[in-house]
């Protein structure tokens, strides 16, 4: 993935998010899109979701992310900035 016009966006998703496979079906759909990144849970309860790639792929990314777990998801919070490159896939994070 090139690192042209992509950017990065962090995720906080707020509700029933822990314990219900949240992890592992955003890990399923980031493997549909053209995106980097990873997703863990936090101590807090919420699962944090950070992801580079083109706005448009994050949007759609994000989208079926609320739309498959909707049931589940309370808020979703969103911080954008610029890509670092940094990651070459999407993963499962456990610390």
């Amino acid at each position: 993935m090139s690192d042209s016009g992509h950017v990065r966006c962090e995720f906080i998703f707020r509700g029933t998010v822990q314990g219900v496979g949240f992890r592992y079906t955003t890990n399923r759909i980031a493997e549909g899109h053209d995106v980097t990144g990873w997703v863990m849970n936090k101590p807090d309860r919420t699962v944090q979701c950070v992801v580079e790639g083109a706005p448009d792929v994050i949007k759609a990314f994000v989208f079926e992310v609320q739309e498959t777990m909707a049931g589940y998801i309370v808020e979703t919070t969103e911080c954008r900035t610029a890509a670092s490159g940094s990651f070459s896939d999407f993963k499962v994070r456990y610390d």
